[in-house]
C-alpha cells in the first residue's frame, strides 16, 4: 500500500472516530443542573426549563438519534430506581428531539413518542444511577425553549 493510500486511510479513520465522539461528552456539567429523585418523588412531575438545540448532529452517537445537541447535557438525573417506571419527556412548541445515556452507558433517543409530538422515552424497569439528558431540535442555529418533564406517573 503506497503511503498515500496510508495517510488517506488514516484521515478518514481519524475522521469518523472523531465524529462519533464528538456528542458523547456526559463527563461536563449540565448546563441546567443536576436534580436527584427517588422513586415515589413529589411534585410529579419534576419540571425544569431548558433552551434545547445545539450544533452537534446528535446521529453522530447512534443513527437512530436524531436533532442537534449541545456539547454539554442539557441536564442530569441521579436517580436510585424503585418499582414504578421512569419517564423522560419534553414539552415543547418546537420540533424537539431527546436523547438520553442511561447508567448501563447505553444512548437511548426519541422524536415525537409523547404528547403532542414531543418525545418522550418510558424506562419500564429503570437502572439506578445517572442519566444524562440533551434536548435536540431541528436546526443547528437556534435555540428554543422546551420544557424537560421527569415522571414516574405520565408522560407531558
Amino acid at each position: 500500500m503506497s503511503i498515500v493510500r496510508m495517510l488517506a486511510a488514516a484521515a478518514m479513520i481519524t475522521a469518523l472516530t472523531a465524529g462519533a465522539a464528538n456528542a458523547q461528552h456526559f463527563n461536563l456539567n449540565p448546563t441546567y443542573g443536576t436534580v436527584a429523585l427517588r422513586t415515589g418523588f413529589e411534585p410529579d412531575p419534576w419540571v425544569g426549563a431548558v433552551q434545547s438545540g445545539g450544533s452537534i448532529d446528535a446521529r453522530t452517537i447512534n443513527q437512530s438519534c436524531t436533532g442537534f445537541i449541545a456539547d454539554a447535557p442539557d441536564a442530569r438525573l441521579q436517580y436510585p430506581a424503585g418499582s414504578l417506571p421512569l419517564i423522560i419527556s419534553v414539552a415543547s412548541n418546537a420540533d424537539t428531539t431527546l436523547v438520553v445515556n442511561g447508567p448501563d452507558g447505553s444512548w437511548y433517543c426519541n422524536d415525537d413518542g409523547g404528547n403532542n409530538m414531543n418525545p418522550s422515552l418510558r424506562f419500564e424497569h429503570p437502572a439506578s444511577g445517572q442519566y444524562d439528558i440533551w434536548i435536540g431540535t431541528y436546526g443547528n442555529s437556534a435555540l428554543q425553549n422546551a420544557q424537560l418533564n421527569i415522571s414516574e406517573l405520565t408522560s407531558q
